[in-house]
């Protein structure tokens, strides 16, 4: 039997897409037509969650998330991911509050960035994401050195993930826009991008990227699944 899978919803659009990851990749590796795990989600208001981030509360983040994995519990989940990076700050503490096992998006990320033996990978994701350390951690533990956007794209970046990306909003000029700060990341010698917000692989794939893509969504979603089929 498949163990139960939780998800900490945040935004919806990078939930939706780690969930019909799970649910789409699953046949295959179950060896059965159209077999996926149980699957279980909740999430709180995301308003809940910037508000928070935005005031600096990261506890109070901390508290949403062991909140909802209470829920989770209930509903039978036995394993929990969170398919949002930037709350992945307080991971460690929500660990060790947790009463549930869950995955760390950045390890899972870090992993297989390892797997393939990179040296050097660029980051796109929010600003408490790039400004944060919890990725630099996880590719320091495989000799991997980091890159990021330059500081006067930050506030831009930022900006398309909250005000379009989440909201559903994939525009031309947002793609063309990341496209070009990967070929700088190019430029300065990665080898790899960490597509390190959720909601970035909808609009930046394998297809139109200047370099490889490391997909935090479907990285967690595929660890989950492979966690969740473990004896």
């Amino acid at each position: 039997m498949a163990k139960h899978i939780g998800i900490v919803a945040c935004s919806a659009e990078g939930a939706a897409l780690c969930y019909t990851t799970v649910c789409t990749e699953a046949p295959e590796l179950m060896g059965k037509k159209h077999a996926h795990p149980e699957v279980s989600m909740h999430t709180h208001p995301f308003s809940d969650y910037v508000r928070l981030m935005e005031a600096g509360r990261w506890d109070g983040v901390a508290a949403l998330m062991l909140s909802s994995e209470a829920k989770l519990a209930k509903a039978g989940a036995e394993l929990v991911i969170c398919p949002d990076n930037t709350v992945h700050r307080v991971f460690d503490d929500v660990a060790k509050q947790a009463k549930l096992p869950w995955l760390h998006i950045a390890e899972e990320v870090a992993r297989e960035a390892g797997s393939h033996s990179f040296k050097k990978v660029g980051l796109i994701g929010t600003a408490w994401t790039m400004e944060s350390s919890f990725y630099k951690e996880k590719l320091d533990d495989y000799g991997i050195e980091i890159v990021l956007p330059a500081d006067k794209d930050l506030k831009l970046v930022n900006r398309i993930i909250f005000d379009e990306l989440v909201a559903a909003q994939f525009t031309a000029e947002s793609r063309a826009y990341f496209t070009g700060l990967i070929s700088e990341m190019r430029g300065q010698g990665c080898e790899a991008v960490v597509l390190g917000c959720t909601e970035v692989p909808l609009i930046i794939t394998e297809e139109n990227s200047p370099l490889p893509v490391l997909d935090s969504t479907r990285l967690l979603a595929r660890a989950a699944l492979r966690a969740s089929l473990e004896d």
